[in-house]
């Protein structure tokens, strides 16, 4: 069997578990972004100000960010099936309490606990991803797990949005978390099989190691940037599209709808069309590069004139905006499972994503207070077109070429064996 072939094997071996995964990211962002969109119930029944919705939406990110330094630790040491169903049941369990309990401390008690369980979801995928699929495959896989980030908010803003508004937004959290528990028989029945891997690369990077690159942290300020733009949307539409453009929820729910299908869309023909140019001859740094620089550009363009817009164009623009980001999305994880390779793909995504998501702990928040002193969300716009310019920079030129780092450790030992060999 030749190169091309053996590559197309393994992708199609690996199809049912990317599907799978697809559907767990799928649910972890239906899960995480379920608060937003009750948003404007939850204020009424409440009493909380914008400032108090920012803080919860943050609570989230403050137990994910902190646990990705740990979480990549896991998947490296453990097998990343194991690791992700754990934590899919715990965030699961999570949500479904969130409908259950009362006040205001219990409820950021419950976004915490989300956070738990959500924190090993990318450093999973993307160890799993680095495992079982070569560069060339990774492109359309990439693009189907930040699809899944995309389509999570449009299932959420559409199904539970329109379920919220006709049975309120107790019992809709309650039946979403105990309904996706059905996805963990599937994953025990079709996850893959972990490779073995050579005694030589393991523990191949560690993360002073890691720290010393400097494309980690241009990956990481770049991530933090597009993270930036996400959880800006993904906390904030539905309240900006009630509040500021006087929608109804039914209505809201549509638009936001369309909004996250445009980005998971360009998400997946963004990384279908970068493995076609890669197979076609051209670098994975020109490919992945091209794509950040273009779409956070967009992006950032559109954002700036949708917060001008009228009635009759904004939503135009918001789609706009929506094809940028998902062009730019479809390449963030790929940087790191190319760069540190299968064995250390884990930490490494684990520390960029840690770093990436400080955007979840003061984005939101810092658009609440913006929010509540400007009295609209044009600052708030702005504020978001210029981090993801500033991304598109950071994806172009802090991160060098892309291909698989040699660790020190690596090599150090490759070289032991050799002289022992002689």
């Amino acid at each position: 069997m030749n190169e091309p072939e053996a590559e197309s094997t393994r992708s199609r071996r690996f199809a049912p578990a990317l599907t799978l995964l697809f559907i767990a990211i799928l649910v972890n962002y239906v899960d995480r972004g379920n608060l937003s969109i009750a948003a404007p119930l939850l204020k009424d029944e409440l009493g909380i100000s914008a400032s108090q919705l920012g803080i919860l939406f943050s609570a989230f990110f403050w137990s994910y960010t902190a646990l990705q330094f740990v979480s990549g630790w896991l998947v490296d040491r453990f097998d990343a099936s194991f690791v992700i169903a754990g934590g899919y049941l715990i965030w699961s369990l999570a949500t479904s309490a969130t409908g259950i309990v009362h006040g205001f401390a219990m409820l950021a008690f419950m976004r915490l606990l989300l956070g738990v369980g959500e924190s090993v979801a990318f450093p999973c995928c993307s160890k799993l991803l680095a495992q079982h699929l070569p560069e060339s495959s990774r492109g359309f896989a990439n693009g189907v797990i930040i699809s899944a980030i995309r389509c999570g908010p449009a299932v959420g803003t559409f199904g539970a949005g329109l379920l919220m508004a006709r049975y309120g937004w107790r019992p809709v959290f309650i039946g979403i978390g105990l309904a996706s528990l059905l996805w963990i028989p599937a994953w025990m029945r079709w996850q893959p099989c972990r490779p073995d891997l050579p005694a030589v690369t393991s523990g191949a990077a560690t993360a002073a190691d890691i720290l010393r690159q400097r494309s980690f942290w241009g990956a990481s300020a770049g991530h933090f940037c597009c993270n930036y733009l996400l959880y800006f949307l993904v906390t904030w539409l539905p309240f900006y599209l009630v509040h500021e453009r006087h929608l109804t929820i039914e209505r809201m729910s549509r638009i936001a709808a369309a909004y996250y299908l445009i980005d998971a869309a360009s998400a997946m023909a963004t990384g279908w069309f970068s493995d076609r140019f890669i197979r076609s001859g051209f670098t994975a740094t020109a490919v992945r590069k091209s794509a950040m620089a273009i779409g956070y550009s967009t992006a950032a363009i559109a954002l700036v004139v949708c917060s001008g817009a009228g009635s009759g164009s904004y939503f135009w623009w918001l789609l706009v905006a929506g094809l940028g980001s998902g062009m730019g999305g479809s390449g963030t994880f790929a940087f790191s499972q190319t760069l540190a390779g299968p064995h250390a793909t884990g930490r490494w995504t684990g520390m960029q994503n840690g770093f990436a998501n400080l955007a979840g702990v003061f984005g939101p928040a810092l658009t609440g207070y913006t929010v509540d002193w400007t009295g609209n969300f044009k600052a708030a716009f702005a504020i978001t077109a210029a981090v993801s310019l500033a991304g598109a920079l950071a994806w172009t030129f802090g991160v060098g070429r892309l291909e698989p780092i040699r660790w020190a450790r690596e090599t150090n030992v490759l070289q032991v064996g050799a002289r022992s060999s002689a």
